[in-house]
């Protein structure tokens, strides 16, 4: 792999300190909302992350980006991410640059920085003669066809499900409050367990409210029935880009089909917002069900692409690191003040 600075300089720099980087942003059709100054705030402030993003830009323009956070841990070491707790995020350039020569820079830096590895997240093949450690699917919705036509596209238990829960009185409630933020971690730390995971710190939503929602960058949407909170997701988004990044809800009322609505509601309000792509987030290879549930709205299907480069080997690694399976067992049995407690421990060291 090439390891020398390129003849465009990269630079490092810290975008939460900048007041007009977002309007940087808005010069490169390939921004997307996980490139912004707020998701950078947030992983600055709820897991102490630090800001390295790679440069360049020609005049009010952006020629090159790739956002990388410096995550250290007694337990997993000192690794560049792009970016943590993140679906995806794609490297900018604009053709004057490969990318695997901006990439060795970074090598560079890392190595000089004394980190474990170097991690890429991307949609598509961005470095194809290189294996990736792991893939994913992605899912986007195109948005400019207008509702009807949209609706039309739905698979038919897709709209079904939209449907029943209409019926069955559902009510969806667009917000950004702390309070609401609230109501869906509690549904979150349920959700979790369900999956034999910890749920993220509330510090972490506490967060997301303080640089996101309460700026008009994301959306809460909660669903209720018979006044009970039952379903939310959280959506973010960024020029004419939104995305889908968290859902959770109370197995219970599954039956009503909350998410479905939900889900729904929220493509119609991007929709008349203007908006011009819907994405859903990554979905892991063997999630069927998953994949069966994001494929019913009639996006178009991509792949999410990791890339692992390993400082201590100087080989990019074809493979992630996976845990046993046993933890997942131990979540399901905890009780949720002590999931919590274990997420707040551990997430910091899972970026």
């Amino acid at each position: 792999m090439k390891q020398h600075m390129t003849k465009l300089d990269l630079h490092v720099c810290d975008p939460t300190t900048r007041e007009t980087w977002d309007a940087l942003l808005a010069t490169s059709s390939e921004s997307s909302f996980f490139h912004t100054r707020a998701w950078a705030c947030v992983l600055r402030d709820a897991y102490r992350f630090v800001p390295k993003y790679f440069t360049a830009a020609e005049g009010p323009h952006l020629v090159a980006l790739i956002p990388v956070f410096e995550a250290s841990s007694v337990l997993t070491g000192t690794r560049g991410v792009s970016l943590p707790f993140t679906d995806y995020c794609q490297p900018i350039t604009d053709g004057s640059v490969p990318l695997k020569e901006a990439f060795g820079s970074i090598v560079d830096y890392g190595r000089a920085s004394g980190w474990n590895y170097v991690e890429l997240r991307a949609t598509g093949a961005v470095l194809p003669d290189e294996p990736p450690s792991c893939r994913f699917f992605g899912h986007v919705l195109d948005l400019t066809e207008g509702e009807k036509k949209t609706h039309s596209k739905l698979r038919s238990s897709t709209q079904r499900n939209i449907k029943k829960a209409v019926q069955e009185g559902v009510n969806v409630e667009f917000a950004g409050t702390l309070q609401s933020v609230e109501a869906f971690y509690r549904l979150n730390c349920m959700t979790r367990r369900d999956h034999g995971l910890p749920p993220q710190p509330f510090k972490f939503f506490a967060c997301v409210h303080d640089h996101i929602l309460s700026k008009g960058k994301g959306r809460v949407v909660l669903a209720s029935h018979r006044g009970r909170v039952i379903a939310g997701c959280v959506y973010f988004h960024f020029g004419k880009k939104a995305i889908y990044k968290y859902g959770a809800s109370d197995r219970r009322f599954q039956h009503l089909r909350a998410n479905n609505l939900i889900m729904w509601e929220a493509i119609r309000h991007y929709q008349s917002e203007g908006y011009e792509s819907f994405c859903f987030g990554r979905t892991e290879l063997d999630n069927a069900g998953l994949r069966q549930f994001k494929q019913g709205w009639g996006p178009r299907e991509s792949t999410i692409t990791y890339y692992r480069y390993d400082l201590r080997k100087k080989a990019f690694s074809s493979h992630a690191p996976k845990l046993n399976g046993l933890h997942e067992k131990v979540f399901r049995l905890m009780p949720i003040p002590l999931l919590r407690m274990a997420g707040t421990l551990l997430y910091r060291h899972m970026a």
